[in-house]
C-alpha cells in the first residue's frame, strides 16, 4: 500500500519544512520535513537543502515507513488507517511501532483500542508535548476515518454599547 495525498498531508502539516538542520524535542538532528539519520541521510549541524530535496527525502523515507507498515502490521487495512499509521511511523520510528501497544492491539483486530493508544504518545524526553498531542489526536482521527478536526468557528465580538447606541440614532 502507498501513502495517499492525505497521508502525506498530515505529515508535512505537522513536520513543517525547515532548510536550516536544528535539533528536534528529543535532541535529534532534523532536516527537511522531519527527515533524520535515521531515514537515512547524514544531517549535520549547518547543513541546509532546498524545499525540491526535502520533498526527495520525504518520499524516500516514506518508502521505508510503507515498508515498516506493511510488514508489521498483520491485518488488512483501509486507506485511511495506513495512512494515519505512516505519520505515526514516521514520527516515531518502526523500532518503536514495532514493540507498541498500538501494534499489538490493532494486530489482535481491536481497531477502537489502538486507535486509543496513539493519545498515549505524546511525550518527547519524559515531558507532554502540545504539538505532539495535536499530532496524535489528528492520526487518531484520520485512523478512524473522521478527517481532519473541523476549524472552530469564531463568534464576532458584539460591538461596544456606544456604538450600538449611535447605529439605533440613525435608522430610519
Amino acid at each position: 500500500m502507498r501513502t495517499s495525498q492525505a497521508g502525506i498531508d498530515l505529515i508535512k502539516r505537522f513536520e513543517d519544512f525547515r532548510a536550516r538542520a536544528y535539533q528536534d524535542s528529543a535532541g535529534v538532528w532534523t532536516i527537511g520535513y522531519g527527515t533524520t539519520a535515521g531515514a537515512g541521510v547524514k544531517v549535520r549541524p549547518g547543513m541546509t537543502i532546498s524545499r525540491a530535496q526535502a520533498e526527495e527525502y520525504l518520499r524516500d523515507h516514506l518508502q521505508q515507513v510503507e515498508r515498516a507498515v506493511d510488514r508489521l502490521v498483520t491485518v488488512p487495512l483501509e486507506q485511511h488507517e495506513f495512512d494515519a499509521l505512516v505519520s505515526f511511523v514516521y514520527n516515531v520510528g518502526g523500532g518503536a511501532f514495532a514493540k507498541s501497544t498500538l501494534r499489538r492491539k490493532l494486530n489482535a483486530g481491536d481497531r477502537k483500542a489502538a486507535a486509543n493508544e496513539f493519545l498515549r504518545w505524546n511525550k518527547a524526553g519524559g515531558k507532554v508535548l502540545k504539538g505532539l498531542k495535536r499530532r496524535r489526536a489528528a492520526e487518531r482521527r484520520m485512523f478512524l476515518g473522521k478527517g481532519p478536526k473541523p476549524k472552530a468557528k469564531i463568534k464576532p465580538k458584539p460591538r461596544p454599547w456606544w456604538l450600538r447606541w449611535v447605529a439605533r440614532l440613525f435608522r430610519n
